[in-house]
């Protein structure tokens, strides 16, 4: 199975169908909760709930967002069934504290506490019969698309390393056609030597995709072989695109002008901007209201730690849209003196400098909750790349070719590097920050920031990459 796009974003086929089985499932599960609470006086229904359809939609969207949120969607998840299961546990006590929320406010949505356990309970057994199956079809060769290589060089090297069951959900690597001009980096048992034309050699591999990592294009390309391979069919995509697809993130190291010129993506205009405006300001405001008490907390923790002699918010220089410099604010979260000599300094794990309040309050990125105002402000986007010191972008930029190019969108609080990479404290994790912060400015819309906040509820619950 292949990638679609929806929202200008790739998204795997696969999961597309998971998420709609899942849909179906739960909004089944509300119909049978109230059936199954009423069995024996199905006539008292439409007095005792009301309409079942609109009750259905809500209680399905509410937990496909929990399930979104404790990773249940993620395409890098690597958890076995055990780990899925618990994964649903927690998903299950936040949508029944959602639905809480949502019951105290429209009472009138009411499902009644009878047929919202029976709802719940059958949801978790069909989710989690749907996963089990779900888990052993990632196995099966048959419903995978074929993929056929062609290069075996330095551009088709990368490919080589996706080996884990996350890399390679929805696809086969059948093997690698030696090309003339590459400098073969393939094992000698994953290339496939053949005198056959191309075409012949797709159609008798029944290959569905074929992927162009030639490193010399002027000698190796048979282009009318592709051609060929295109007009029956076969799917013909360069390495870049595939490895956007599948990893989510833009390879620095096979990148050239001329593919980022002409792929889709970048898409801008009036109507984006004032829809992501409005994005920001709704969540912002709504974030503000929710975690008021939290910040007021964490307000008086800092200065008990302090003997209320430290200040309580920390005030820095970052590197904004078209490398405009702002200042971000965020909870003091180590010692007053941790840059006394006046250098830069990338956070560490065990970093001495934090404080004891400054270690939960990293660990759960409560430090970063002041940014809410520096959203509203218009400094920032609520999803973006991070924002970086000036100090550590004029390296990086002499570095790492392509640097500046996360600068053409606002920074954010949050970002799809934050959730698909840990914290980086290095010229290599910018590296590979940049290549999914260069995803997101290629491909960022409404639908993917969604994606990104949703998720971001996972990286906050599990603590990842927190310093």
């Amino acid at each position: 199975m292949g990638t679609v796009r929806l929202f200008n974003q790739p998204i795997k086929l696969l999961y597309l169908l998971l998420l709609v089985a899942e849909a179906s499932l739960l909004a089944a599960s509300t119909y049978l909760g109230v059936y199954l609470r009423y069995l024996g006086n199905p006539e008292a229904i439409p007095d005792s709930v009301g309409p079942i359809a609109p009750r259905a939609v809500l209680f399905t969207a509410v937990m496909l967002l929990s399930l979104v949120a404790v990773g249940l969607y993620n395409r890098r998840l690597r958890d076995d069934l055990d780990g899925i299961l618990i994964r649903l546990g927690l998903g299950f006590a936040l949508g029944l504290t959602l639905l809480a929320l949502v019951f105290y406010a429209l009472p009138e949505m009411l499902l009644g506490r009878g047929a919202l356990a029976l709802a719940l309970i059958c949801a978790f057994v069909l989710l989690a019969i749907n996963r089990a199956v779900f888990l052993k079809l990632l196995t099966q060769q048959h419903i995978r698309r074929r993929v056929l290589v062609l290069g075996a060089g330095k551009r088709a090297h990368p490919l080589s390393m996706l080996r884990r069951r996350s890399d390679l959900i929805g696809f086969s690597l059948v093997g690698y056609v030696p090309v003339k001009g590459d400098q073969v980096l393939i094992p000698e048992r994953q290339l496939i030597r053949s005198s056959q034309p191309l075409s012949d050699l797709v159609a008798r591999e029944r290959i569905d995709q074929v992927v162009v990592a030639v490193d010399d294009r002027r000698q190796g390309l048979p282009m009318q072989e592709l051609l060929t391979c295109r007009i029956q069919g076969v799917e013909v995509v360069d390495v870049l695109t595939f490895l956007e697809q599948e990893t989510g993130k833009i390879r620095i190291d096979l990148l050239y002008p001329g593919w980022l010129t002409f792929s889709q993506g970048f898409h801008r205009g009036l109507l984006h901007d004032a829809a992501k405006r409005t994005f920001d300001i709704v969540v912002s405001l709504a974030m503000l209201v929710t975690t008021l008490p939290l910040m007021a907390l964490t307000a008086l923790a800092i200065l008990v730690e302090s003997r209320f002699r430290g200040p309580i918010l920390y005030r820095q220089q970052r590197v904004g849209k078209g490398g405009r410099p702002f200042h971000v604010y965020k909870f003091r979260s180590m010692r007053t003196d941790a840059e006394r000599d006046g250098k830069a300094r990338w956070a560490e794990a065990n970093d001495p400098r934090v404080t004891r309040v400054g270690r939960v309050i990293r660990r759960y990125r409560i430090d970063e909750l002041p940014q809410i105002f520096n959203v509203l402000r218009g400094d920032m986007s609520f999803v973006g790349p991070r924002p970086e010191r000036p100090e550590f972008v004029q390296g990086l930029q002499e570095k790492i070719p392509y640097y500046g190019e996360r600068h053409q969108v606002k920074p954010g609080l949050t970002g799809w590097a934050q959730i698909c990479y840990p914290y980086g404290a290095s010229d290599a994790d910018a590296l590979e920050k940049l290549q999914y912060d260069l995803y997101y400015v290629k491909n960022h819309s409404l639908f993917l920031d969604l994606t990104i906040l949703l998720q971001t509820a996972e990286v906050v619950l599990w603590s990842k990459g927190a310093r």
